[in-house]
């Protein structure tokens, strides 16, 4: 029979031995990761800790007070979203769509009736995302994507408001705030679709399964090596149906190999007569001689400056110097528009889509006197 009485004594010794022991247990396993590991880095102090401890969880812990309108969200939206999502979350060629694709009875079942569907053209963000602070929370971190964690709090309550809005899941005139977000939650078409009803971790099962339906053994004895498996494409096939670079989305880390090229060549820069890429490499060679040389010129100098600013503002991501990469190479836009220094410093403020095919540019931020500086440098040619 249960003894309850010695049941209480024996777990109020149990706690008064935690208790004792916790102070050494304690040193013992938080001493700083400069003791434990020397010379590799240094604990974070407490205020870079919270610059990165700001995630929002589904019971909204972690959402700071604030509150933005539908109509101050478009505000935001049609300056630092639309240039990549579309006015209306509908986005490009390149991003998929936010919005579309759920309608009032979604919003009153809390499931999407188009996901079911094998016809339907695609998947937008709002048909699967199930919680609101996953839009939140992500709009926080993440966005705008070349400038991310630089809207403030009530920026993104009013760009939440305004996607949801979009979805008709909150009226034209909503406030969305940090005290009625948990409402809002209980309208999002599709927060019934996520489930634990699948038996890969502890829960109710769906279809009478009692087993998740993947089941492995971990080989622990006479296990055979892992199997190195590569792939080769022949040179008679290489370029047989054009190039595989230009045939993929040019976003995102998968580019293709570049098969108008022999097997281990990765540049385009072939030296020909007036061509840029022999201009650029030409360039290239006589500043690197007069480095050498211990001459560099005025010319080498402001390129090495524009280039650290390209760096530093995060240009380098979508332009390499003398090659295509998410738009155009920085070669071909100072070749493009040689001598006009108005005109880039305003494309590079303003952004865009368009003028070098379907990929938008984020409008810029940066100071004035960056902006003419890089504005120059490729007027006159972006020489390095």
């Amino acid at each position: 029979m249960f003894n309850s009485r010695k049941s209480w004594w024996w777990g109020l010794s149990l706690a008064a031995c935690l208790c004792l022991q916790s102070p050494a247990w304690s040193q013992a396993n938080t001493r700083s990761a400069q003791d434990r590991f020397p010379g590799a880095g240094r604990d974070a102090t407490p205020r870079e800790v919270a610059a990165w401890d700001i995630d929002v969880r589904p019971d909204f812990k972690g959402l700071p007070p604030g509150q933005g309108s539908v109509a101050q969200g478009q505000d935001v939206w049609e300056v630092k979203c639309a240039h990549c999502h579309g006015i209306f979350g509908e986005s490009n060629e390149v991003f998929s769509p936010l919005i579309g694709g759920t309608t009032a009875e979604d919003v009153k079942t809390g499931r999407v009736a188009n996901l079911t569907r094998t016809d339907y053209p695609g998947r937008t963000t709002l048909m699967k995302v199930a919680t609101v602070s996953t839009l939140w929370d992500y709009i926080r971190r993440a966005m705008p994507w070349n400038n991310p964690k630089s809207l403030s709090v009530d920026e993104v309550y009013a760009v939440t408001a305004f996607m949801l809005n979009l979805g008709h899941v909150v009226p034209d005139d909503f406030t969305l705030t940090d005290r009625n977000i948990a409402e809002v939650q209980q309208r999002m078409p599709n927060r019934h679709g996520m489930t634990r009803d699948h038996a890969l971790w502890p829960g109710k099962t769906w279809a009478g399964a009692t087993q998740p339906d993947v089941r492995n053994t971990p080989c622990m004895t006479d296990c055979r090596t892992e199997p190195r498996v590569a792939s080769l494409l022949p040179d008679f096939a290489r370029n047989a149906h054009g190039n595989l670079r230009e045939q993929n989305r040019i976003v995102g880390p998968q580019r293709g190999a570049d098969t108008s090229l022999p097997e281990g060549r990765t540049s385009q820069a072939v030296a020909s007569s007036g061509g840029a890429a022999a201009s650029l490499s030409g360039g290239a060679a006589a500043a690197s001689a007069s480095a050498s040389a211990g001459k560099s010129s005025p010319d080498s100098a402001a390129g090495k400056a524009a280039l650290a600013l390209a760096q530093k503002y995060q240009c380098t991501a979508c332009h390499a110097m003398d090659k295509k990469l998410v738009g155009p190479s920085l070669a071909e836009i100072a070749r493009r528009h040689a001598g006009k220094v108005d005109y880039l410093a305003g494309k590079i403020r303003a952004g865009g889509a368009g003028v070098w095919g379907p990929i938008p540019m984020p409008a810029q931020t940066l100071p004035d006197a960056d902006l003419r500086v890089l504005a120059t440098w490729l007027a006159n040619g972006a020489n390095r």
